[in-house]
C-alpha cells in the first residue's frame, strides 16, 4: 500500500519537472533568449528578426479560453493600440495548439500574437515555474538591445498585466 501511495504522489508531481527545468528565471538585465515558434496562423516566428526593431512585451499565459487568461489576453487586445503607438509589439505564449491559437484570437479578435509551445521549452528557457494547477503567468518586456526592463508575475491577475507592461513600454519611448 505505501508503495502505491508513493508511486501516485509521484504521478501527481511528475508535471511539475517540466516547468523546473531552468532553475533560474530570467529576470531585468537579462538578455531574451533565442526561440522559434510558430504563430496562430501557421507562421513562424523568431526572436532574433525582431531583436533591435521595436520593444517586445512577450506573456506567458496557462491555457486558452480560461477565465483570468481570456481576461489577461482581451486586457493586452484593448491596449493593443496604445502599445504599438509605443513601438511594442505584443507576444502571447503558452502550450497551447495552433489550432487552440487560432480560435481563441478568432473569438476574442486578439490582434497580436501568440505562439504555440506545445513541449514548452520557450517557457522553461524563461524559468517560469508551474504549480499543481498551470503554468506560471508571467509578463516581460524587452528593449531594443534584446535585454529585459520589466518582468511581472502574478498568476491571479491577468488585466494588471496588460496594465504594467504598458507603463513600461511608455516609458520607454519618452
Amino acid at each position: 500500500m505505501k508503495k502505491l501511495y508513493f508511486a501516485f504522489i509521484f504521478v501527481l508531481l511528475l508535471p511539475l519537472g517540466m516547468y523546473a527545468q531552468n532553475a533560474k528565471p530570467l529576470a531585468v538585465g537579462d538578455a531574451v533568449p533565442n526561440f522559434t515558434l510558430t504563430d496562430q496562423n501557421g507562421n513562424t516566428f523568431n526572436i532574433a528578426d525582431h531583436i533591435g526593431k521595436k520593444a517586445l512585451v512577450i506573456y506567458f499565459y496557462p491555457k486558452d479560453e480560461s477565465m483570468v487568461c481570456t481576461k489577461e489576453a482581451c486586457a493586452f487586445r484593448d491596449n493593443f493600440d496604445k502599445l504599438t503607438k509605443a513601438g511594442a509589439i505584443v507576444i502571447g505564449i503558452n502550450g497551447g495548439t495552433v489550432a487552440s491559437h487560432k480560435h481563441f484570437a478568432d473569438k476574442e479578435k486578439l490582434p497580436f500574437i501568440l505562439l504555440s509551445d506545445p513541449d514548452n521549452k520557450v517557457l522553461n528557457l524563461f524559468g517560469i515555474k508551474g504549480n499543481f494547477f498551470s503554468t506560471g503567468r508571467e509578463t516581460f518586456v524587452i528593449d531594443t538591445n534584446g535585454k529585459i526592463v520589466f518582468a511581472y508575475s502574478a498568476l491571479l491577475q491577468g488585466t494588471a498585466h496588460a496594465e504594467q507592461a504598458l507603463a513600461v513600454v511608455e516609458k520607454l519611448t519618452k
